[in-house]
């Protein structure tokens, strides 16, 4: 089973199909078999991301001046899609879909020629840290300080829930650098954090309902200095450059859960074509077909629907309505197609049995975290 199975795509072309194949060959030979190990670890290892760097899988719309492939976020999506269906659980859509961007379209002359190369190769594995304690989704009231002191910022402060926080080499903080401005979004800033910068210290890996080897960890800043030049951009401008960066990183989501998805799916069919019951399998039920028959449907208008957003991204016409409407649905389809799946494997009884407990973990916590899906609600209705 695979991807190529899905009919009538239209968002990538002959190029985007070849560096599939690619990122197929790789994940099965240096991905898939480690993936069980590495959720037991709770870690994936750094050796992995120098490897998938030396294939162009990392950051693939960085500038050759820079180090990368200089292509589009097609090809981004095509990581994305196969790493999901694989299961191989690294972190490559935080560096390449979300941080790369930052850096691409905000960084100065000189950070983009120290870190675009690195990451690229997987030399170095980023982070952005944004959630803190008590905080959660309203990034306004974040409470960590960057305050300056002669030629360096002074950062005092703690984040959670940071993803890739235990690899992390470069982290990009989202800090006040005027905590008296109004409105508060003006006083934030994003500074570059190096991780060996005194005073910083990385907490807890933190225990997660599922996706076990994502490294998502707490982060915490005692007197860290760093350099004024570290900032990102302009210095109380965070908030509006992670504002402009939202319609790829919910795409991203969508096209990561809806692979993840048609991964259960495909499994499952397999599974109750195999599975006896009585005196034949549980895929001759009538109620197995009608599930798994609603469920292909579904799936099969959603990547109709992936494919309309990702064609409108390469073009730069996706709006931030229309990213938070591809994530909402999307995880919500995710979740929805894990529970359904995971009945016909036996339900909750089986939690350990089948691979398909994994993913429905996982889903989880997509649909949790991603799944802040009534701030989507609230993100698109406000175009109606």
């Amino acid at each position: 089973m695979s991807l190529d199975q899905i009919a009538g795509r239209f968002a990538y072309n002959e190029d985007h199909e070849a560096f599939r194949q690619t990122v197929r060959s790789f994940l099965a030979k240096d991905g898939v078999p480690h993936a069980d190990q590495w959720e037991k670890d709770r870690l994936v290892p750094k050796s992995f991301w120098q490897k998938a760097g030396a294939v162009g899988m990392l950051c693939p719309t960085v500038p050759e001046e820079y180090g990368g492939l200089g292509l589009d976020f097609g090809y981004n999506a095509i990581v994305d899609e196969e790493m999901a269906y694989s299961g191989v659980p690294a972190g490559f859509s935080l560096q390449s879909d979300i941080v790369a961007g930052y850096m691409e379209h905000y960084g100065s002359e000189e950070q983009k020629k120290e870190w675009l190369p690195k990451m690229v190769s997987g030399d170095v594995i980023t982070a952005i840290a944004m959630t803190e304690p008590g905080t959660g989704s309203d990034l306004q009231s974040i409470r960590t300080t960057a305050k300056k002191d002669g030629n360096h910022y002074v950062i005092n402060g703690s984040k959670t829930y940071i993803t890739n926080g235990q690899n992390t080499d470069l982290t990009l903080v989202v800090a006040k650098t005027d905590p008296d401005a109004q409105p508060a979004y003006k006083g934030m800033s994003i500074i570059l954090v190096e991780s060996d910068r005194e005073g910083f210290s990385k907490g807890r890996k933190l225990d997660k309902i599922g996706q076990d080897a994502a490294d998502t960890s707490e982060l915490f800043f005692e007197d860290v200095r760093v350099p004024i030049t570290n900032c990102l951009g302009e210095e109380g401008m965070g908030f509006i450059y992670l504002m402009s960066q939202l319609p790829q990183e919910r795409l991203s989501i969508a096209v990561s859960t809806h692979a993840s998805a048609q991964k259960a799916f495909d499994d499952t069919v397999a599974f109750v074509k195999e599975r006896k019951a009585f005196k034949g399998t549980v895929f001759d039920f009538q109620n197995t077909k009608f599930v798994l028959a609603d469920l292909k449907a579904k799936l099969q208008i959603g990547w109709a629907h992936l494919d309309w957003a990702i064609a409108r991204h390469l073009k730069g016409e996706l709006t931030n309505e229309e990213g938070a409407a591809a994530k909402l649905w999307h995880t919500d389809l995710q979740w929805e197609v894990m529970d359904k799946c995971l009945q016909l494997h036996g339900g909750a009884g089986y939690m350990n049995e089948y691979p398909i407990a994994k993913m429905w973990r996982g889903a989880r916590v997509s649909r949790i975290y991603g799944g802040t899906n009534e701030i989507m609600k609230e993100v698109i209705s406000r175009k109606l």
